[in-house]
């Protein structure tokens, strides 16, 4: 059974930091990119990040939406199934929902995909909360 169990979320000032974590069983995480994506009440699930299959914070590797880029981080750990998104400077807009995806494409050295309809399993999501 695909599992993804996202945790780390939280209520934080702006300006402050957070860490989402996302544990994932029952398939092959190794060869899959995984993605962030958040979703704001009365709003469409958006983009945030997401990391090839083989990791490293590295150009090529990584893909981050326009609005958080330079704030939050994307890494996994391939023997550990986890990926971690460290977000930093937070601000009241980055207040959603946010859920870990793993992408449809084993092994996918094509462009990182930043589409909802092109990722299989997703996790529950975990909320976080940034007070002005």
């Amino acid at each position: 059974q695909v599992q993804l169990v996202e945790s780390g979320g939280g209520l934080v000032q702006a300006g402050g930091s957070l860490r989402l974590s996302c544990a994932a069983s029952g398939f092959a995480f190794g060869v899959y990119a995984m993605g962030w994506f958040r979703q704001a009440p009365g709003k469409e699930r958006e983009f945030v990040c997401v990391i090839r299959w083989n990791g490293g914070n590295t150009d090529g590797n990584t893909y981050y939406a326009a609005s958080v880029k330079g704030r939050f981080t994307i890494s996994r750990t391939n023997d550990k199934k986890t990926v971690s998104l460290q977000m930093n400077s937070l601000k009241p807009e980055d207040t959603a929902v946010y859920y870990c995806a793993a992408d449809s494409r084993p092994l996918s050295d094509t462009a990182l995909s930043t589409l909802t309809t092109e990722y299989d399993y997703w996790g529950q999501g975990t909320q976080v909360t940034v007070s002005s």
